[in-house]
């Protein structure tokens, strides 16, 4: 699979343009694009799409983690776009003007490989890719708390990785079992996880990609 992250509160290639919020694509081979959250402002997402060569009209389905406006906001302007893409959302969130919406409440399967933790706490949801080397997990601000994040997530397998923000986050004992961890957007420590982990920390920031 790839995950390319596309917004974030920094830029990690030159000539992108770093922003409060998160989005990122999930490509795995066989199995729809998926754009994960839509950053806050549409005409940035636009644009680092735009610079990553990623067409919005090539997106098949987007998946809003929860209903927070730095990862909705560029969803009007992605939809102008593409109006007919298919939205996975909270159960708690309507996404104003999408056209086709499926709304989450519990953990499911989306497709083969690719699942949602449902709506925890009735405020988020999470990405559940199953992978050869174990779960990779993709979060918009972990409000639930990683660790009820990752223990729904394990009834899927076991988690090898952990990408997205990480509010509030200082839990750091949790990340022992993970192989890979990419702390994105409103995460305040990672400084700290970068030095209780430097073998598994992978910086983010828009323009990343993450290969696996």
């Amino acid at each position: 699979m790839k995950i390319t992250l596309i917004y974030d509160n920094e830029a990690y290639r030159e000539g992108l343009k770093a922003d409060w919020g998160f989005s990122c694509l999930v490509e795995v081979e066989n199995q729809p694009r998926i754009l994960f959250d839509t950053g806050a402002n549409g005409k940035i997402l636009l644009e680092n799409m735009k610079k990553l060569n990623i067409k919005p009209e090539g997106i098949d389905e987007i998946f809003i983690s929860h209903s927070h406006w730095d990862h909705t906001g560029g969803l009007p302007d992605l939809l102008k776009i593409n109006p007919d893409v298919t939205v996975y959302s909270p159960s708690s969130y309507r996404p104003p003007k999408a056209k086709k919406i499926v709304n989450i409440e519990k953990a499911m399967r989306i497709h083969g490989s690719i699942f949602s933790t449902g709506e925890l706490m009735g405020i988020e949801q999470s990405l559940v890719v199953n992978t050869d080397r174990g779960l990779v997990v993709i979060d918009g601000c972990s409000h639930p708390g990683v660790g009820n994040i990752l223990r729904t997530a394990s009834q899927f397998g076991r988690v090898y990785a952990l990408i997205g923000g990480l509010h509030g986050f200082r839990e750091f004992a949790l990340l022992n079992d993970l192989g890979l961890v990419c702390p994105c957007h409103c995460t305040q420590h990672i400084s700290e996880i970068k030095r209780l982990y430097p073998d598994k920390y992978v910086e983010g920031g828009a323009g990343r990609v993450i290969e696996l």
